[in-house]
């Protein structure tokens, strides 16, 4: 017998949603953005200089930095960047969890979470929503070892507002509570300015929703210099070069093209509510999602027959398995003429 399978680090990994290659699909179930990356970044692609990639990328990404440190008025040194959110988020656990205090996260949110916490032998408890999705601010006053809030929240795309979050934050000052904010382009304010007023606050962002790029892998993070700096510590002390120069270029030709940013997100945002209406005629309940995803629940049709026959049209949302949401169905906004696709074959199946 084999005795390095001893040794083996095994864990349950982060299932991401499944990426169907077919032509004709309709793809509602990993909410990526239907419209595509700015002219400004496709005008980059077009005149890369191929030959510069025989070399190394700035290990701080400095152009990409500053572009985002422009467009939301901070210093450079208040500016992470990674290759997702993801790597930003996994950073962030390693870099400021470290005591043997459970951190704490909601029972429903992003399943990455209790993965990374896992995979780096953090503590942690899950605090369940409350019956309408909405997380309990008394659950995050008990001592932890730090919290994170996904806001929206994901899958529910439910939005706390900002007394939640200052509730939270003074109950919680000698920690580091990140708040997610993957999705906050489509509810409005950013809960940035509170970095302002709190150190240990962390904001992550992405580059995957709003502004079309999850195919590059572009995240950040912004805060105080002393948690960024404490970041890329971390991140240095494992991967130097982590940005590409062409996800650099890229991504800073995105930041930079405000319009097209504005112009997608509104129309994002009018066919998700144009959906909510729809939706709610067929009898789908939903809590009132300020995401570029709806989670929804059919009155009498179970969420996996639903999802079993759209997928036999080649339309594709999400199910989850999970206890208290395994009849909701999550479904990202596409497209007006995707989703009026999509509107059709549910009038068939309900």
């Amino acid at each position: 017998m084999s005795s390095w399978k001893d040794n083996l680090r095994t864990i349950d990994p982060y299932v991401p949603g499944e990426q169907p290659q077919l032509s004709d699909m309709i793809k509602l179930n990993t909410n990526e953005n239907p419209y595509p990356p700015s002219p400004k970044a496709r005008d980059v692609l077009t005149n890369f200089a191929l030959d510069t990639l025989r070399l190394y990328p700035d290990p701080d990404s400095s152009l990409l930095v500053n572009a985002i440190a422009k467009r939301y008025e901070v210093g450079a040194d208040q500016v992470f960047v990674g290759v997702g959110s993801d790597d930003v988020l996994a950073i962030a656990f390693m870099t400021f969890f470290n005591s043997k205090k459970p951190i704490l996260f909601p029972d429903i949110t992003y399943s990455f979470y209790d993965v990374w916490a896992t995979l780096f032998n953090i503590p942690f408890e899950r605090p369940a929503l409350d019956d309408d999705f909405n997380l309990v601010a008394a659950d995050y006053y008990k001592e932890n070892g730090g919290v994170v809030i996904a806001n929206p929240n994901a899958p529910t795309g439910i939005v706390q507002n900002e007394s939640f979050l200052r509730d939270v934050i003074e109950h919680n000052r000698d920690v580091v509570v990140i708040i997610d904010e993957a999705y906050v382009d489509f509810c409005g304010e950013s809960a940035l300015y509170l970095t302002k007023e709190y150190d240990n606050v962390l904001i992550v962002q992405t580059f995957s929703k709003s502004r079309s790029m999850a195919g590059m892998r572009i995240g950040y993070a912004m805060g105080n210099p002393e948690l960024i700096n404490a970041m890329n510590d971390v991140r240095f002390s494992y991967n130097s070069y982590p940005m590409t120069r062409l996800s650099v270029a890229l991504g800073v030709a995105a930041i930079e093209d405000e319009d097209y940013f504005q112009a997608t997100k509104n129309q994002i945002i009018e066919t998700r509510e144009w959906t909510k209406r729809e939706l709610k005629a067929l009898g789908f309940t939903f809590g009132d999602s300020k995401t570029n995803f709806i989670f929804a629940k059919h009155s009498t049709v179970d969420a996996e027959v639903i999802f079993d026959k759209l997928r036999e049209k080649h339309i594709f949302v999400r199910h989850f398995s999970g206890e208290r949401i395994r009849n909701y169905l999550r479904i990202s906004i596409g497209t007006m003429a995707e989703m009026e696709k999509f509107i059709d074959e549910l009038k068939k199946i309900v």
